[in-house]
């Protein structure tokens, strides 16, 4: 087309997205000091834009990802079962002490003049481990894909992720499929990111 995108017109995935699957913890309105009950959403930015594809729009989606095998990973792969995104996991044993974990969000809603409170337990994140390799991308896009996306969030998580993204663009493009990324600045993520690969303060030059 002379015009906008040139996306193609069928296959078999409509769009594909990479990053980290996370459940949120929510107790509404309620502040998390006072809370004795959570609402269990499961999200992440990258899979939320297959999810309300395939679900508002009956589109065939698919995510890329990392599955932990113990129980909070059942429940976050049956609701991504229930949203109608095709999994493509990659997949960890839990020691069942520390982890590899799917990543929680804590996020009440705020009140009045009482602000939202977001925060994070993605210690020992089995998204962060993700590194180039873990997908095999002639495989998922065999079928053909129509759009490729991923986002900053996934990013922010690791050195690893960010050439998981690289990877998987490439490899999209090949099949020709649109590539799209969602500049999502989260300053916590990045912060973290940052400290994680800067030198040690012990560390000095020869």
């Amino acid at each position: 087309m002379s015009h906008g995108l040139n996306i193609r017109p069928d296959a078999a995935l409509d769009f594909v997205s990479v990053g980290a699957l996370v459940n949120r913890l929510d107790p509404g309105i309620i502040p998390f000091r006072k809370a004795t009950e959570f609402q269990i959403h499961v999200s992440g930015g990258e899979f939320n834009c297959a999810a309300n594809l395939a679900d508002c729009f009956g589109m065939q989606t698919g995510i890329a990802t990392a599955m932990v095998d113990y129980p909070i990973g059942d429940l976050i792969a049956e609701r991504v079962r229930a949203m109608g995104v095709k999994p493509f996991y990659k997949r960890f044993k839990h020691d069942g002490v520390r982890g590899p974990n799917m990543a929680t969000v804590y996020s009440d809603r705020g009140h009045g003049m009482r602000a939202p409170v977001v925060f994070y337990n993605r210690s020992n994140e089995a998204g962060a481990l993700l590194k180039p390799g873990d997908f095999d991308w002639k495989a998922i896009f065999s079928g053909g894909v129509r759009w490729f996306h991923s986002g900053g969030i996934f990013a922010a998580l690791s050195p690893t992720t960010s050439e998981v993204i690289i990877e998987g663009m490439q490899a999209a493009k090949e099949a020709g499929a649109v590539v799209s990324f969602d500049l999502n600045y989260r300053a916590k993520l990045w912060n973290i990111s940052a400290a994680r690969s800067a030198p040690s303060p012990c560390w000095t030059a020869s």
